[in-house]
């Protein structure tokens, strides 16, 4: 009997038992998805034009249009509200660590335009949020290539849809429904590649940037979704925050364990390999 299948013995019961474990009933079956859900998501729209005559406010409250920051940079498009309790935050924060090992600096090299999706926010909030990452985004010209944007429904939509970025306002919790991504576009204006989650591997982000300032579009990638929908009390269900969260903890448990596993039992037949050997 080897190792990996007397370990997977060892594990089977205690898996299979919870596996067949009544889903408590604060949680939310994986087999289910929130009816809300349904409607949100990130499609990509590689290639397609962003909508550059849209009017917008910067943080300043000065009228602006979003090709006002294309045209000589390519540009790292992050779709969020600033009044999010949840993902926005964690999309931005992922960001900022990935530009801060990076080579590349914003306002030199690229720009950073976030612009909510909430028609409610206003360029107040938008400079607090401005002022919160530039402490943390310590580059020369920093201030120059961080652009912080608020706009009115109609602009939110057209931008939204043009992006791919599908959410839904939630009247009940007075909050967005939405997914988490960033985009990178090229000094066109047009989306060259999307990155999915809340953290950007520098690497992969560098050669985006080098790629869509060049005009280049990237290829499509495998969507690992994280949704932004808040622990509700009232009905004692978890958001599909937590709940995507325990997906992907649970799978990497699983992938650790078989590397794990796997590694063990190759270590075994190389010492059983080895006495043989000896014993000859």
């Amino acid at each position: 009997m080897t190792f990996s299948m007397l370990a997977f013995m060892t594990l089977a019961p205690a898996l299979r038992a919870q596996s067949m474990e009544p889903p408590p009933n604060a949680m939310i079956p994986a087999s289910q998805k929130p009816e809300i859900l349904k409607e949100i998501g990130i499609d990509q729209r590689l290639d397609a034009p962003l909508p550059l005559d849209i009017p917008l406010r910067d943080e300043t409250g000065r009228a602006v249009r979003l090709g006002d920051y294309f045209g000589k940079r390519p540009v790292v498009l992050a779709l969020v509200y600033y009044n999010c309790p949840m993902l926005c935050t964690q999309v931005l924060n992922g960001l900022v660590a990935a530009l801060n090992v990076m080579s590349l600096d914003a306002g030199r090299d690229f720009d950073v335009v976030a612009v909510s999706f909430d028609a409610r926010e206003t360029p107040a909030m938008a400079a607090a949020k401005k002022d919160a990452y530039l402490t943390r985004y310590k580059r020369p010209n920093a201030a120059e290539g961080w652009h912080f944007l608020t706009g009115d429904a109609g602009s939110i939509e057209r931008l939204t849809k043009a992006a791919g970025f599908r959410f839904k306002y939630d009247e009940t919790r007075d909050q967005f429904a939405h997914a988490s991504a960033i985009m990178v576009a090229t000094p066109a204006g047009r989306l060259a590649r999307y990155f999915y989650g809340i953290e950007y591997a520098p690497r992969d982000l560098r050669l985006g940037l080098v790629e869509a300032s060049a005009g280049q579009i990237g290829t499509p990638v495998d969507q690992v979704l994280l949704y932004c929908f808040h622990y509700d009390p009232s009905n004692g269900k978890y958001g599909a925050v937590v709940i995507n969260m325990i997906r992907l903890a649970g799978a990497a448990t699983l992938l650790i364990l078989g590397g794990l596993l796997l590694l063990l039992s190759r270590r075994r037949a190389r010492i059983v390999r080895a006495a043989t050997g000896e014993a000859r």
